[in-house]
């Protein structure tokens, strides 16, 4: 690991459950609507630093609403550390540099999402490492990718649908 620290839990997070990981999200109203949906999805949050917003600016109240008390926010000091304590978890990479859809992939019992920044998305390295976790939102030739937000709600509710929305009404 070649950063300082590791994770830092804001909430005791249970286990069996959906995880949305954003690695060093960049625009504070997109983490605000993603923490939206993983309010009233019961999802947990995962903010991968270094973030290009602080947690506490307005424009994060203002995207989230009042749902930031009704989200479980695990925050990593950097991918490394992130990648090192998740080795041996089911990752799963959203990228538009693989074949694979989001939708032909059977999701387990405590799958974790990751995305990239809004500018450059994941890291090429990190892809490479990991090719045979790496899915994509079908879209369009010739267009780069959907908003972020957009992309999170898509695979988190890919998930909730192959579990037949349990525990949601």
């Amino acid at each position: 690991m070649d950063c300082e620290g590791g994770a830092f839990r804001d909430r005791t997070v249970a286990a069996g459950r959906l995880h949305i990981v954003l690695f060093e999200p960049e625009i504070p109203q997109n983490t605000g609507n993603i923490a939206r949906t993983c309010a009233c999805t019961g999802a947990v949050l995962h903010l991968v630093e270094p973030m290009g917003f602080r947690l506490t600016e307005k424009h994060l109240g203002r995207a989230g609403l009042d749902y930031w008390n009704q989200v479980e926010i695990v925050r990593h000091s950097c991918t490394a550390a992130f990648l090192e304590e998740h080795a041996k978890a089911e990752l799963h990479f959203f990228t538009g540099r693989t074949d694979r859809s989001y939708a032909e992939t059977a999701y387990g019992a405590e799958p974790f999402l990751v995305f990239g920044r809004e500018s450059r998305g994941i890291d090429e390295d990190i892809l490479s490492a990991h090719k045979e976790q790496c899915v994509r939102i079908p879209m369009r030739d010739g267009l780069r990718s959907l908003n972020l937000s957009n992309a999170v709600a898509i695979g988190a509710y890919e998930v909730l649908r192959q579990r037949r929305f349990s525990g949601l009404m």
